[in-house]
């Protein structure tokens, strides 16, 4: 959902005091204004002014000095995912502000919403490739929900209060205010006004009780329903309102990545997870299903795999607030365009009380012969081989109670953290999902334990992954962040090498690793860790870290060669995933 306007349009103004400030004294303000106490961000020459007035915020703004641009962008995307607010950082010009594309890219697919503020050349030299001069607004256009660059302190207020309107109303999503330096260093009378209207912009659709009605009569009269959840029922806050509406039609629901936590992971109803290395049931049937229920989901490609064997035999009901996403891939019978709080609201009254016993009982059935080819071994693996991803995971989850919040980077370190840690509450599961950012989870885990620092954060993460950002444990050691690294090291870029064997006949074109000391590199940050190789000290090693006060990274040397099954192969229909 992107967001096109002009920062001219005017609206009444209530009579507010004015005092004169600077524009960058302007920014800092307009944050206070929303309510904002964090920020993530690494200075440089344009956006200097800024920084020399939040010196004299630092009783009121928290600063957090990221060691790379990217890793403030997946900072304030973990502080925003596990508060539900609004993540702030800072980058400077040219390189630094291209150095957040990556972190903005990823908070647009994953609808997460983030205020970026940029330093810019002074505004006469605009287009005139001045030092360190990038167009960011051009850059960044197909990434955000709305770009904007001031070039008068006038204008700060305004751009400032649109920004937090449009990333966090309906669908949300980054946005970026570029500011030339001479905008933050002009004087002018500030006054703030919070919107919550834009002409032409509606980030909330009206729902239509039509469409409630007749989703409630498929789902009344379906023999085999199937619910499949994605993260708008954690962006609706949709939560209890779902349960609600699963429990009382007697309806098994399975996860998308991002929806992962909205519903605890051992509710009876709750069958697991869809996709490529989803669970064996909800992927089969997916295509046995009589009507589907979709809410806050997108029907992407890791869940749908092909679309042309894809629930063919379905009556489609899909709630969704964002336009855009409704018959984009698979064709809805009912389309709900709507919050999916309100939608779930509007239809619990009108949906029978029913159970499927023998329906829902299937997919425990399917999950049996799962657990007996695949989970078993992985969990409780009896052979004398290497340490196995799963069962480092699952020891994680029983020592924490499944009440910590898991940061996962990409590849299989990932579908094995979510498969198998036991979720016990909401918000408590922070990955990336559309975009698939190497590197996000160690920053990530480090915004969201700024974000929640009550709540026990573990971060999962491959020896690749780490080591695209493992800079910011330089921060972590700064700010003594208490988030617990464990780094499940096999020496190989994971997913890609299983790829290669399956596929490519063995070829391990350029995925083995030759990897540093993971614990001195930490030591040398000034963080304790440790390394754990052999089956009978794991559970003490993993003890050992969370008991630790303070950050800790524990390498765990698992399988070298270990696969993550179940699989649905690329472009292949769901109902052909393996077991092995």
């Amino acid at each position: 959902m992107s967001v096109a306007l002009e920062i001219k349009e005017k609206e009444p103004k209530p009579e507010t005091k004015k005092m004169l400030v600077t524009g960058a004294q302007g920014v800092l303000l307009s944050l206070l204004e929303e309510g904002v106490d964090t920020i993530f961000g690494y200075p440089g020459g344009a956006i200097m002014p800024i920084y020399d007035a939040l010196y004299d915020f630092s009783d009121r703004l928290t600063h957090y000095l990221v060691r790379h641009e990217q890793g403030g962008a997946h900072a304030a995307q973990g502080y925003a995912r596990i508060t539900g607010k609004a993540g702030v950082c800072f980058a400077t010009s040219g390189p630094g502000a291209t150095n957040l594309i990556t972190g903005i890219a990823d908070a647009q697919i994953d609808s997460t919403p983030l205020i970026c503020v940029t330093g810019q050349v002074f505004s006469h030299l605009l287009g005139t490739d001045a030092f360190q001069e990038t167009d960011v607004l051009g850059v960044t256009m197909p990434v955000t929900k709305w770009s904007y660059q001031v070039t008068r302190a006038e204008e700060i207020p305004e751009a400032m209060a649109k920004a937090f309107y449009i990333a966090t109303s309906g669908r949300p999503g980054p946005v970026l205010i570029d500011i030339t330096k001479d905008a933050q260093n002009a004087t002018f009378e500030y006054e703030y006004k919070k919107w919550n209207k834009i002409a032409s912009y509606f980030p909330v659709p009206k729902l239509k009780q039509s469409e409630i009605i007749a989703a409630a009569e498929l789902i009344n009269q379906a023999k085999k329903p199937f619910v499949i959840w994605g993260q708008g029922v954690l962006l609706g806050r949709a939560e209890e309102e779902f349960k609600a509406f699963i429990e009382k039609a007697g309806l098994p629901a399975a996860w998308t990545i991002l929806g992962l936590s909205a519903l605890e992971t051992e509710h009876p109803l709750n069958v697991g997870m869809l996709g490529m290395h989803g669970n064996y049931g909800p992927n089969i049937k997916t295509n046995e299903c009589d009507v589907l229920i979709a809410i806050g989901m997108r029907f992407d490609d890791r869940v749908t795999g092909d679309l042309k064997r894809y629930a063919k035999q379905a009556k489609i009901i899909h709630i969704e607030i964002d336009a855009a996403e409704i018959n984009k891939n698979v064709h809805a019978d009912v389309a709900v365009n709507a919050d999916a709080r309100e939608a779930l609201q509007a239809l619990l009254p009108l949906v029978e009380k029913r159970e499927h016993k023998e329906w829902v009982q299937s997919f425990f059935d399917a999950y049996k012969i799962e657990f007996n080819q695949v989970i078993r071994e992985q969990l409780f693996p009896t052979t004398s081989g290497g340490i196995q991803m799963g069962e480092t995971v699952r020891i994680i989850s029983e020592l924490t109670e499944g009440k910590a919040v898991l940061v996962t980077d990409v590849g299989q370190h990932q579908m094995v953290g979510m498969r198998y840690y036991n979720f016990k509450e909401t918000r408590s599961n922070i990955t990336s999902g559309g975009l698939g950012t190497m590197g996000f989870c160690l920053p990530a885990a480090m915004g969201a334990k700024v974000g929640a620092p009550d709540r026990q954060v573990v971060a999962i993460i491959g020896d690749g992954g780490f080591q695209m950002t493992l800079q910011e444990l330089g921060c972590i050691f700064q700010y003594q962040i208490g988030v617990k690294v464990v780094i499940l090291n096999n020496n190989f870029l994971g997913m890609v090498r299983q790829w290669q064997q399956l596929f490519h006949q063995k070829r391990y074109s350029f995925t083995e690793m030759v990897n540093p000391d993971f614990v001195g590199i930490a030591k040398a940050y000034g963080i304790a860790g440790s390394k754990v190789s052999e089956r009978e000290y794991l559970q003490g090693q993993i003890k050992q870290m969370l008991a630790h006060e303070g950050p800790y990274v524990l390498e765990v040397v698992v399988e070298k060669e270990e696969n993550v099954f179940p699989m649905v192969p690329a472009g292949e229909s769901v109902a052909n995933i393996r077991l092995d």
